[in-house]
């Protein structure tokens, strides 16, 4: 439990003094979130309808951003080796990665949804379900994003094929968490149900992307 939570401490700091981390995240999604009403006008109600979509696709980018450097700099410093070799399973290692990578990216932009969503016409009263839609969804991205990662580690040009490997995975989170936060601003649809799906999605990416992102790590590195 020592190395886990060592794992986990040492990606924080490091994402944090590169500048990877809850900055550069929360920065991109301002801007996305900012330059949409720019785009379409001073339609309040048009903004209010799309603002769910809007915050989703800004928070899937700006989750998607560190995710090329999750391996890359330990695998070019030798310090992946070191996990492969360390006191505790890779699976393990590589989930205390994902776990710090979410820290520093995925829960800034769930802090900052409040102010983003006022920009966006979303009403006071909405802003508690659309926290939770994104606290219990961007753990998925992350997780799907874990494995996409550890395919592109040993390529070059490898952020380009994240992009490509991770995008399409993560289409069914943005659907049931963008039906999650439709249902928790406008209504009238429940929002038990895509909200139960998309923690469904988060927990089964935590078990298997782990999993996966370790076995291609091994077969990527041998």
């Amino acid at each position: 439990m020592n190395a886990f939570l060592a794992v986990i401490a040492r990606d924080m700091r490091l994402a944090v003094r590169v500048g990877g981390g809850a900055l550069m995240g929360a920065l991109f999604f301002l801007i996305v979130v900012v330059m949409v009403p720019f785009a379409i006008g001073p339609n309040l109600g048009l903004l209010a309808r799309i603002g769910p979509a809007i915050l989703w696709l800004g928070a899937l980018l700006a989750s998607l951003l560190a995710l090329d450097r999750l391996f890359t700099t330990d695998h070019e410093d030798g310090s992946l080796d070191l996990l492969m070799m360390g006191p505790i399973p890779l699976e393990l290692a590589v989930a205390a990665k994902a776990i710090a990578h979410w820290l520093t990216t995925g829960l800034p932009l769930v802090l900052v949804t409040p102010l983003l969503a006022m920009m966006l016409n979303v009403e006071l009263r909405a802003m508690g379900g659309l926290m939770l839609t994104l606290a219990a969804g961007t753990p998925a991205l992350t997780f799907i994003g874990l494995v996409g990662a550890a395919l592109s580690v040993a390529l070059r040009r490898g952020g380009l094929l994240l992009a490509v490997l991770v995008l399409p995975l993560t289409i069914p989170v943005l659907i049931f968490g963008v039906a999650a936060a439709n249902a928790a601003i406008t209504g009238p649809a429940p929002f038990g149900p895509p909200f139960t799906i998309l923690c469904a999605l988060s927990l089964a990416s935590l078990v298997l992307g782990p999993l996966a992102a370790a076995a291609a790590l091994r077969q990527g590195l041998e």
